[in-house]
């Protein structure tokens, strides 16, 4: 039986008449290029893989592990991290493995009973509001600052109980003060003019729940937008949403990359977005890229140049393996924890857990949880979540 289309009540603004708006900056793909290189895909169906479990374990697993290969790196000289050789083994993980986290149960607490996504924007900003009280705002604080109507006494749910997710590790500025605003921004009513990379790193969970790299887009696209208001803070979030949809499915990651990209440039405002990864690809065509070569493409703190050097390391995996390419993903003097956690959510979805060695699996922090939350991702993505059975409510209520 084929399974219900799931819907998303956020609005695909990018879309004229079911159609991609084409030629939206100087320079884009041809809509009429766009729309094939994206309606293969979507035609094609990407069944599902038969390793999806695994993939989707790897997609959050080895993110995880990017972020924290990353983490002591960042804010490090290029000469300062090569006298680090070998790099130490990933260890404590980041905000954006923390919101990552969160996405991933947001998403799941927005799969009703009819195993249809609804209310996208207000039930990941209430997730994202409970990643705030584990930075340490009171939730009385935050029940004050927004509508207490829609926000319970307590924080509900598992997530927000694990104790190792309670300890502030650098959370971005923008997602803060964005979330404390009590408001939930949109790409039609955005909060700011952010393009902080803090969308993009937690968007890959957007890719598990979608039913084509286009729904993929947008559901990633308008999760960064709860807090990143400039186009590519939100739209970087959309492309690396459908690469991992699409890669989910069975795609080779130049074809995801390729669909990524086509979106990007055919939305409004996605120019900027769609050059960054366009040189990605370029840059990794000619060969496995060096630390240098990863610079020249930016420092990663904004939301392409982060997605820009992780799709560069991960189309270099084929020639130096997931492990090479994750380290090259966090040895530059950028956002290191940034770059390698969303060269991880790539490669992890392309190879499940796999291509880990087993000491990074087993030193990163948090990883019982990554495999229980993972789990219920697969879950919730297959067969959908028994919502009739008491502790599945109690793990994730609705809202």
């Amino acid at each position: 039986m084929e399974k219900p289309r799931r819907a998303v009540s956020v609005p695909r603004s990018y879309w004229v008449d079911d159609h991609l708006v084409a030629g939206a900056h100087p320079g884009a793909l041809d809509g009429a290029e766009a729309e094939e290189k994206v309606r293969a895909l979507v035609e094609a169906g990407l069944p599902q893989a038969d390793d999806t479990g695994d993939r989707v374990l790897g997609c959050l697993l080895a993110g995880a592990i990017g972020d924290a290969l990353g983490n002591p790196l960042e804010f490090e000289t290029l000469e300062t991290i090569r006298r680090l050789n070998p790099l130490p083994a990933p260890h404590l993980v980041t905000d954006d493995t923390q919101m990552t986290l969160f996405t991933a149960e947001g998403l799941i607490r927005a799969v009703d009973g009819d195993d249809r996504l609804t209310r996208v924007t207000d039930v990941l900003g209430h997730a994202y509001l409970r990643w705030l009280h584990t930075q340490g705002q009171p939730w009385s604080a935050i029940r004050s600052g927004s509508d207490p109507s829609t926000i319970p006494d307590e924080p509900d749910g598992w997530l927000v109980k694990e104790r190792w997710l309670h300890h502030r590790r650098a959370p971005g500025n923008t997602c803060l003060c964005a979330l404390m605003t009590g408001s939930f921004g949109t790409i039609e009513a955005p909060l700011n003019d952010s393009k902080g990379c803090g969308g993009v790193m937690r968007a890959a969970p957007a890719g598990f729940f979608a039913d084509d790299v286009e729904h993929a887009f947008s559901i990633g696209a308008h999760t960064a937008a709860i807090t990143h208001g400039h186009p590519s803070g939100y739209w970087s979030a959309g492309a690396l949403a459908a690469m991992v949809h699409a890669l989910l499915g069975g795609a080779d990651l130049p074809v995801a990359v390729d669909a990524g990209r086509a979106l990007t440039a055919n939305a409004p405002k996605g120019a900027e977005t769609a050059d960054a990864i366009g040189m990605a690809v370029a840059l990794a065509e000619n060969g496995v890229p060096s630390s240098e070569d990863l610079e020249s493409l930016g420092g990663g703190w904004v939301g392409e140049e982060a997605l820009a050097i992780a799709v560069a390391c991960a189309l270099s995996a084929d020639e130096i393996g997931d492990e090479a390419a994750l380290t090259l993903a966090v040895t530059h003097s950028g956002d290191s924890d940034s770059t390698g956690s969303i060269c991880g959510n790539l490669l992890g979805a392309i190879h499940g857990t796999g291509g880990l060695p087993a000491t990074w699996v087993n030193s990163v922090e948090g990883g019982d949880t990554i495999r229980r939350l993972a789990a219920d991702c697969a879950t919730a993505r297959i067969d959908g979540l028994d919502r009739s059975q008491p502790e599945v409510r109690t793990r994730y209520p609705t809202g």
